[in-house]
């Protein structure tokens, strides 16, 4: 039997899925539209694509570390001196470095994820960024959400591509699932598929939304609010308005065509999500946070077999302007022990090697400290992936603490490498397919 990687999507069942999604269409949008349906399903015969059964996919996690973290304290180079004449105030201490290298080391407060090193399923990224880098958090972010060039505003998402070329005739929480209050820019496109929710209990009202308009807007105004504490998706720290941006907004009603055209999906996969998330309890402790509780919610989805190929998750509060020590000493006891939470309830599940788990944040900061005990925006930064395929190390070189562009550390990998690497050797899709062109793959896989 072929393996998920392996089948091709092009069946009787999808190119009627196309046409019903088509002809909800009819009525709302121009004639030319109607015809990209048409193209679509001719396209379906050449396109690769994703079938799960939610036993034996694999699954892709992103993590977005909304803000702007600050890689240069979350992986130390304390075998620098620079870095101590850079940062008199705010740097680590040599002794309290968790030491992954002679160079470099993690956080002291990242002791979970020192530990999924030590377990050889975690790989760190250094000097990840793009050519011309943005220190705008709202451009930089789509930036690294579109895989576009810093000179070029793409509209569709990285993820929204490869769902539109690789996961045609999936219902949309078989697709992606972002947890938040917003769907993520990464996963706009044409054709748009996934959901968004911060709340299970909210998204069963997505179906009987979607064919009243009056119910439609109401039903988008609450998706996109905090929700009670219990399930909270944005918090005072959670750098909420750059954390999740979203795709393009329009006000010419496609907010109810969207909700007409996934009305018989929506309503499959509300019952879905519900099912699985009143019957399916972790048996894991994770932190009472934002981040653990989208990560919690997505354990229970992954282990009551929901066959959803990439879930999204966001951690917000890295903008540490000022007084930077305590709040990101704060971030990254949370981040290390929400990520190795959600390890741990993968294992138990028999579900970690078929999740790889990829953090981003949209730019490091300077290499210098501020006089307010802080750090600006700045450019390359590291990134964390981590999961049972992984290959535990460092990859690419930690960027100089001296040889700086305006003050910041000059990239070394391209993150579309990183995106690349995953499509290709985790999700067993075309990379140029969905980044527009071919970048080198690298070795964490």
């Amino acid at each position: 039997m072929k393996s998920p990687k392996e089948q091709t999507l092009h069946t009787r069942r999808d190119f009627l899925r196309t046409s019903v999604l088509g002809g909800a269409l009819a009525y709302t949008v121009p004639l030319f539209l109607e015809k990209t349906f048409l193209c679509l399903d001719t396209m379906a015969a050449a396109t690769p694509g994703q079938i799960t059964t939610g036993k034996d996919g694999t699954i892709l996690v992103v993590l977005q570390l909304a803000g702007g973290n600050d890689g240069i304290n979350t992986l130390v180079p304390y075998g620098d001196d620079a870095y101590y004449k850079a940062r008199p105030k705010i740097a680590i201490p040599k002794a309290d470095v968790l030491r992954i290298s002679d160079y470099a080391g993690l956080h002291p407060k990242l002791t979970g994820l020192h530990n999924l090193y030590a377990q050889g399923c975690l790989g760190m990224v250094q000097g990840v960024g793009y050519p011309n880098p943005n220190r705008s958090h709202f451009r930089s972010t789509e930036i690294w959400q579109t895989a576009s060039d810093a000179d070029k505003n793409e509209s569709q998402g990285w993820l929204g591509r490869y769902f539109d070329n690789c996961c045609q005739g999936s219902d949309p929480s078989s697709v992606g699932v972002a947890i938040g209050g917003q769907t993520p820019q990464a996963f706009a496109s044409p054709t748009p598929k996934g959901v968004a929710f911060s709340n299970p209990e909210q998204f069963r009202y997505m179906s009987e939304a979607a064919s009243d308009p009056a119910s439609a807007d109401m039903f988008m105004r609450q998706m996109n609010q905090p929700t009670d504490a219990g399930h909270s998706s944005l918090s005072e720290n959670s750098g909420g308005s750059i954390g999740m941006l979203s795709g393009p907004a329009d006000d010419d009603g496609s907010t109810v065509e969207f909700l007409q055209r996934t009305a018989l999906g929506a309503q499959i996969s509300s019952d879905k999500i519900l099912a699985i998330t009143r019957k399916t309890k972790s048996s894991v402790n994770y932190p009472q946070s934002q981040l653990g509780n989208s990560l919690n919610l997505v354990g229970r989805l992954i282990a009551g077999g929901l066959p959803t190929r990439v879930y999204y998750v966001s951690q917000g509060g890295f903008d540490t302007h000022a007084n930077q020590l305590p709040s990101h000493e704060r971030l990254m006891t949370d981040l290390g022990a929400a990520t190795s939470s959600f390890v741990e309830d993968l294992k138990a599940q028999g579900n970690f090697n078929r999740v790889l788990m990829i953090s981003f944040s949209e730019f490091g900061r300077r290499v210098s400290e501020n006089a307010s005990g802080g750090t600006d925006h700045g450019a390359a930064a590291p990134l964390f992936v981590m999961g049972g395929g992984v290959k535990p190390g460092l990859y690419g070189n930690y960027p100089s603490l001296t040889d700086l562009h305006d003050g910041d550390l000059k990239f070394g990998t391209d993150f579309r490498s990183v995106y690349a690497t995953a499509l290709e050797k985790w999700l067993g899709a075309p990379s140029e397919m969905v980044l527009g062109r071919k970048y080198p793959l690298l070795p964490f896989i």
